[in-house]
């Protein structure tokens, strides 16, 4: 990844974990429903916006910070 999109990252120092989920837009809200279904997000809010991935053509993205 180049430089410009890390400084553009939400990385808290706070060292939570965090998961990327990347696809196309249907995988990505299919994931996340499932992901808290399986109750591992307690609440959707925890997810970021879905955007475009800046690196991947045609594929969307969210982060999952715990």
């Amino acid at each position: 990844m180049s430089s410009e999109f890390n400084e553009q990252l939400p990385v808290t120092q706070d060292d939570r974990a965090q998961l990327w989920i990347i696809g196309t837009r249907d995988q990505v809200i299919f994931t996340m429903n499932e992901l808290y279904v399986r109750r591992v997000a307690t609440d959707r809010a925890q997810f970021t916006p879905i955007i475009p991935a800046p690196f991947a053509v045609g594929k969307y993205m969210t982060v999952l910070v715990r």
